[in-house]
This record gives C-alpha cells, sequence and structure tokens, in this order.
C-alpha cells in the first residue's frame, strides 16, 4: 500500500523538490523541539534542525521505507545532534547516583507527583541528563514512540533502550529526592 508521505517521496525524487515542504511543516517543530531538548540552545537547534532537513532531502533516495519517515528524520536529527555536540564538547556528564537505593514504588510516587514544586524539580533534573538520554526521555514520553521505534532512531537495541529508560527514570527520582 502506498502512503502519502512515499507518494510524495516519488515525487521529490522524480523532480517536484517543492513537495519537501510536506515534511518541513509535519515533523519540523518536532525535530526542532527534540534538537533543543538534546543540546538546550534554541538558535543551536534552528541550524540543526536546517541541517538534518538538508541531509535528509539529499539523502532521500535511501530512505527505503522500512520504518516510519519519521523514525528516519528523527534519527537524523538525533544524529546530528550528538555530532554537533561532541565537536562544541558540550556533552555533559551527569555525576553517576546509586539509583539501586530507590524503589520502584519510591521512583513512581516521586515522577507521578504533579504538584508544582515536584515538576520544577523534575524539569530541574531533566535539564542535568546529557543530550542522549534527554532524547530517550523526550522520544519516549513527549513523542510517545514505542521501544523499537525508538531502538531504530537510536540504533540501540530494544532491550538497552528499556533498560537505559529505567535507569533514566531511577536517576530522575534521585536527583529530585537530593533536592529534598
Amino acid at each position: 500500500m502506498r502512503t502519502e508521505e512515499q507518494h510524495k517521496i516519488e515525487h521529490i525524487l522524480a523532480g517536484k523538490t517543492e513537495e519537501f515542504a510536506y515534511f518541513l511543516d509535519t515533523y519540523g517543530q518536532q525535530v526542532f523541539t527534540l534538537i533543543v531538548r538534546m543540546t538546550g540552545s534554541e538558535s543551536d537547534a534552528e541550524e540543526l534542525t536546517q541541517d538534518t532537513f538538508l541531509k535528509a532531502f539529499q539523502h532521500l533516495s535511501s530512505f527505503n521505507g522500512k520504518s516510519q519517515f519519521s523514525t528516519w528524520i528523527y534519527r537524523i536529527a538525533y544524529n546530528t545532534a550528538l555530532t554537533a555536540l561532541r565537536k562544541k564538547n558540550i556533552e555533559l556528564t551527569a555525576d553517576e547516583k546509586l539509583w539501586n537505593t530507590i524503589s520502584d514504588t519510591e521512583t513512581d510516587d516521586l515522577l507521578d507527583d504533579t504538584s508544582e514544586n515536584r515538576i520544577e524539580k523534575l524539569r530541574e533534573a531533566l535539564d542535568r541528563l546529557p543530550a542522549d538520554e534527554r532524547a530517550l526521555i523526550t522520544f519516549f514520553y513527549e513523542e510517545e514512540k514505542n521501544i523499537s521505534e525508538i531502538a531504530v532512531i537510536t540504533g540501540q537495541t530494544e532491550g538497552n533502550v528499556k533498560v537505559k529508560l529505567y535507569r533514566l527514570r531511577k536517576k530522575l527520582a534521585a536527583w529530585m529526592q537530593e533536592e529534598d
């Protein structure tokens, strides 16, 4: 079955390049949001979003349709942002916490608390995460990507993604708890 996006890609590859605007309109804000979360800078994210879509346009013929276009563009955005961060040496390193000391119940209670104070502490904790970990959180909780899609986007195994998300919840809860 041909999807609307597959049809547009065929048209673009046949020379109707103006149809690429559809992808910018459809995915531009989501890509920008992901990159802002990873870099912490809107100005860097604007440039990297443009780079992402330029790369996607230049390599559109390599899109094989085995995954959704959104998964493919997210992977390009993720890799573009990580590369830029490595070049700038901005990659943050979070001091590892002994997340094993917090039970799953405590973690759930801390992260499910929607009080204004807890939400602010969660935001502060999220800001402490390195770019790749912020991206995982963004994909799973904000973009509502499933584990399989995140694995494709990040080039990791599904098991690795699950473990990282579990550890991230523990890490965030530990940081939120240390603020108390």
